[in-house]
């Protein structure tokens, strides 16, 4: 049976990484660092897992003189980016991916409960929550940041959010954007359906049973890119049940 839905944040529920880029780039601007990330080089970085970790294989690669007075600069240059993604996303630039807001929606109906499972900020995601969410945001469960040991690929925070839930990971669904997360995610042992974000349009979504733009709308359906095909192009919770039922009794 399926009982929870797990969610991964930045591109999955809502195209968060441009906002983290110009973010970066307007702290680089305010702090006097002559450095400016693309969205073409960005997107490169974005193999890098986790804000801080990014910003530190930046540095190492490509200020390796001044590493080291650069790195003591770290929670200065990443707490003023929080500031300046809060600004943007404050000001109307951080609406949900087609179809997530309708998912959740159908989900809290039918009592199957929603995790997020990201390496980005606890600040970052009550934002976003807050923002699309009015009132009580409907997950039962968070994992976030720091909160586990390693980041995505590995596991750890997919399994951390599967244990908070106190479910086995065979009932739930993952939805993931990158190639990394979903190799967190199957690491957790959890069955993936991924869409495909602004800037993972070069990863190949190997693993997911599902692949597609985004989980499409009635009346704006999604472009199917491999595995399991929905019907009409929309990603519906009832669809999601009876797939889960028979991948659960094709494995028994």
């Amino acid at each position: 049976m399926l009982k929870a839905l797990i969610f991964d944040v930045d591109g999955t529920l809502a195209e968060t990484e441009d906002l983290h880029r110009q973010g970066f780039n307007r702290a680089f601007e305010t702090l006097g660092l002559p450095w400016h990330w693309s969205p073409e080089f960005y997107a490169d970085l974005l193999k890098v897992m986790g804000g801080k970790e990014r910003l530190v294989h930046y540095i190492e690669r490509f200020h390796p003189d001044e590493a080291e007075a650069l790195k003591a600069r770290l929670p200065e240059i990443h707490d003023l980016k929080t500031y300046y993604y809060g600004e943007l996303a404050e000001g109307g630039q951080l609406g949900l991916r087609p179809g997530i807001g309708r998912l959740v929606g159908q989900a809290r109906e039918r009592g199957v409960r929603l995790a997020v499972a990201t390496t980005t900020s606890r600040p970052n995601i009550d934002l976003l929550l807050r923002l699309n969410f009015p009132g009580a945001h409907p997950f039962d469960v968070i994992a976030a940041g720091d909160e586990a040991a390693q980041k995505k690929p590995a596991p750890d925070i997919f399994a951390l959010a599967v244990h908070r839930l106190g479910i086995d990971p065979s009932e739930a669904i993952a939805f993931e954007d990158s190639a990394a997360g979903i190799r967190s995610a199957l690491g957790a042992g959890l069955p993936v359906l991924a869409t495909r974000s602004r800037y993972t349009h070069s990863h190949a979504l190997d693993g997911a049973f599902s692949a597609v733009s985004d989980l499409g709308e009635p009346g704006a359906p999604h472009t199917h890119l491999h595995g399991v095909a929905w019907p009409g192009g929309v990603v519906t919770l009832d669809a999601l049940a009876d797939w889960h039922a028979g991948h659960l009794h094709g494995a028994a």
